[in-house]
């Protein structure tokens, strides 16, 4: 199997407010196979569990308006959402990265 398959018939959530950022993770996301779906903010990511939406996998960004990437982390993580979280954040060590990780993520990956 190639890895242009290794996603294949996996669902992602790209949450982020930058275009640039969006595009690029969706692109990553189609090279393995993965259909990829786009939320503005955390708020959107909630709401779309909230009516039934389900992933395999969630790239979170930290910095978002509406709802940040730790407040929509630890809200799908109260309601039960099991899917792998991943964190998108420039933040290096410390404590913003610690809460963020804190709040429910799998993952972090971190971006400059």
């Amino acid at each position: 199997m190639g890895s242009k398959n290794v996603g294949k018939g996996l669902r992602a959530l790209v949450i982020v407010d930058d275009p640039a950022t969006e595009m690029v993770h969706k692109m990553l996301l189609k090279k393995y196979g993965l259909d990829a779906q786009v939320a503005k903010n955390g708020e959107e990511a909630v709401v779309l569990h909230r009516f039934g939406a389900r992933f395999d996998l969630l790239l979170m960004n930290k910095e978002m308006p509406v709802k940040d990437g730790f407040n929509a982390t630890r809200e799908l993580r109260q309601m039960g959402v099991k899917s792998m979280i991943v964190g998108i954040t420039s933040h290096g060590p410390g404590v913003v990265r610690d809460e963020f990780i804190a709040a429910g993520l799998d993952e972090k990956w971190f971006c400059a």
